[in-house]
């Protein structure tokens, strides 16, 4: 059977950014899907960039991670632009007042202040726009096979004060039917709000969508591979991860010492029980796909290598050093994706401890593997990151969300990797810009398919602008960038990049035909 053709076809070459929804500029303390984001993309298509790459949309819950959902359907809130709520006539100006001006999320300010304005909005929609009343009853009908559970998980944890849904009662916990039943009768009004919000999400997404690609550019998303273990994932669907009687995690996932942290990342979420799944086609997983694809068209693999073989931890470890490789589904569950979806629209994350399985697997199924940078100036030739070991099917960054900014790496190098680096562009390092602009251009003329760096890199800013830092449990997701830093990035330079690198959208023999409502086509 084949599997798969990748989502680049030969000969392409095409550029864009990374950056998160959040860290647009916004009046309201938090980036969002309203007027910024359509600049945004303007500035990207005058720029000659094919593809913005955003991290996950999912609701947010410990840390305020995007890859510590409470949903893995649902979208964040957070997301709702206030400006484009006034413009449905669901707020009025005097309802959303500017929350901050500062250059990080203050999410203890973001999250109640978007939570009044979707009470206003339900209200405002009930009286103002009744002719909504069809829209959101079609949305509600057609998403009801995870948006009734989620409005539900999202009304009992308010009503609990945020606790994890094991410090629950019993009942609810174990989901006893007459106790679903009266939860739903009591909440009525905090679920239909939940509900609403996802709505609006979904609406302001798709015009988001469509503005994209009439402007020809492509939206790539993150999906993570695990989910939280605080989730109505895991509340609605016990059987399909490795639980006890209790339904807490007996294992749970994380990875060995690697690049990032010397005694492994821990990152706690509930592993699958991959036969229960397999029992079921992957249903429950091709409908988390299908729910992202209908936002975005190319889906960033996070953790690509558990899809071969994830290391789990057994539950109550201090550190990830104690876990094993244990296997995951294979190629058994791309072969049910394509059998579904027609196409495998992906990105892998294959970074980390890559073992033979995994770049099989993914060569097998013909993904585009990733390549950072950052990553390839440690003096071997044979380093799989250094440009002249890459194979065209790939996409390359300078940099990830997990990296810090180009600027900051350089300046904690040690002397000897910084000359490597300038060695292997063959230049001093007095003739250039910095680390940054180099990388931008080592990435721009390599043979990937796909060159991508973070708006940071672009900005060439340093280390107050890191996303996250592996392993650290708080402060991050925060960075903004602001309006005035936005319009003094050298976007002039990127196209001139862009096109003396031959990765502009009329240069590339190969680009896929972005039209405006439908995913990308060869």
């Amino acid at each position: 059977m084949s599997i798969s053709v990748p989502p680049f076809p030969a000969k392409y070459r095409a550029s864009g950014l990374l950056l998160h929804v959040t860290s647009l500029p916004s009046p309201y303390g938090i980036g969002d899907f309203g007027p910024s984001a359509y600049s945004w993309v303007d500035r990207l298509h005058d720029a000659g960039q094919a593809w913005w790459q955003s991290l996950p949309l999912g609701p947010t819950g410990y840390g305020n991670s995007p890859y510590q959902s409470l949903s893995s359907f649902a979208g964040n809130s957070l997301l709702i632009s206030p400006e484009l709520l006034i413009a449905d006539a669901l707020l009025d100006r005097n309802d959303c007042e500017a929350t901050s001006s500062s250059e990080l999320v203050e999410y203890e300010r973001v999250i109640p202040f978007k939570q009044r304005l979707i009470e206003r909005a339900w209200t405002n929609f009930r009286s103002r726009r009744k002719d909504l009343r069809l829209a959101y009853e079609e949305f509600c009908s057609r998403q009801a096979r995870w948006l009734e559970d989620y409005a539900l998980f999202r009304a009992l944890k308010a009503m609990y004060r945020g606790a994890h849904y094991l410090e629950w009662p019993v009942e609810l916990v174990e989901r006893h039917p007459d106790a679903l039943a009266k939860a739903r009768r009591e909440f009525c009004t905090q679920i239909a709000q939940v509900r609403f919000g996802q709505f609006l999400l979904c609406r302001q997404a798709d015009q988001l969508k469509d503005y994209a690609h009439s402007k020809g550019l492509g939206l790539i998303g993150d999906m993570p591979f695990f989910v939280s273990a605080d989730s109505s994932d895991v509340w609605t669907n016990p059987e399909l991860f490795y639980l006890d009687e209790q339904r807490r995690p007996r294992f749970v996932a994380g990875v060995p010492p690697d690049y990032f942290s010397a005694q492994g990342q821990l990152w706690g979420n509930p592993v699958y029980n991959w036969d229960a799944l397999r029992a079921t086609g992957f249903r429950w997983c091709i409908d988390r796909l299908r729910a992202l694809l209908d936002h975005v068209d190319v889906v960033r693999l996070d953790h690509f290598r558990g899809f071969a073989a994830a290391w789990h931890v057994p539950a109550g470890s201090l550190t990830a050093q104690t876990g094993q490789w244990m296997p995951g589904p294979g190629a058994s569950f791309f072969q049910a994706v394509q059998k579904e979806l027609g196409r495998l629209p992906f990105l892998a994350e294959d970074l980390g401890l890559i073992t033979s399985d995994v770049l099989s697997l993914r060569d097998e199924l013909r993904i585009p593997g990733t390549r950072v940078l950052q990553f390839a100036f440690d003096g071997q030739r044979d380093n799989p990151y250094l440009p002249h070991n890459f194979v065209p099917n790939t996409v390359v960054y300078t940099g990830t969300h997990d990296n810090p900014p180009t600027r900051e790496w350089y300046e904690e190098l040690p002397e000897w990797q910084r000359q490597n680096l300038w060695n292997y562009l063959k230049r001093d390092s007095g003739q250039t810009g910095g680390a940054a602009p180099a990388l931008m251009q080592l990435a721009w003329s390599s043979k990937a398919a796909l060159a991508i760096m973070p708006l940071q890199d672009l900005l060439n800013s340093g280390s107050n602008s890191r996303m996250n830092i592996p392993g650290r449990a708080e402060g991050n997701w925060r960075w903004r960038c602001t309006e005035e830093k936005l319009w003094q990035a050298p976007f002039g330079e990127l196209l001139q990049l862009t096109e003396t690198s031959a990765r502009a959208p009329s240069q590339s023999p190969g680009r896929y035909r972005v039209q405006a409502g439908n995913s990308p086509a060869v």
